[in-house]
């Protein structure tokens, strides 16, 4: 599996996660961190990679693309949001991204004690 990670992500978590044998990179190693939202999904599709965001904007720009070329994204919506608590979090979710990567995009949503995944797209047409 492939990650990008947001600037609310710490590099610590990027940093695990490449200790753990993924394939992971920060926007802000990448001098991308000015990057606006619909760039940076736009660099998750090119790279095949899982946006790791804390940024609630991305669903909802999610929500609006009319395509169904979408990247998959983990948006942490948590009271703690210290590098440990996320790669506990990201050792619960995992598993489950690993079942479901190669299936359809997603956005999984993780709160403090809950776990929420949606297939993309989410919009319906209304005739």
């Amino acid at each position: 599996m492939k990650f990008l990670a947001d600037m609310g992500i710490s590099p610590h978590c990027v940093e695990w996660l490449r200790s753990e044998g993924y394939d992971a990179v920060h926007l802000y190693e990448q001098h991308l961190h000015r990057l606006s939202d619909k760039e940076i999904l736009n660099k998750a599709k090119d790279e095949k990679r899982i946006l790791l965001t804390m940024d609630l904007d991305f669903a909802w720009l999610l929500s609006k693309f009319k395509t169904d070329d979408f990247p998959s994204v983990v948006i942490f919506r948590v009271s703690n949001q210290r590098p440990q608590n996320i790669q506990d979090k990201l050792k619960l979710i995992l598993p489950i991204i690993n079942l479901r990567v190669d299936k359809v995009s997603f956005i999984l949503s993780v709160s403090d004690n809950k776990i929420r995944i949606r297939h993309l797209p989410i919009y319906k047409d209304v005739l």
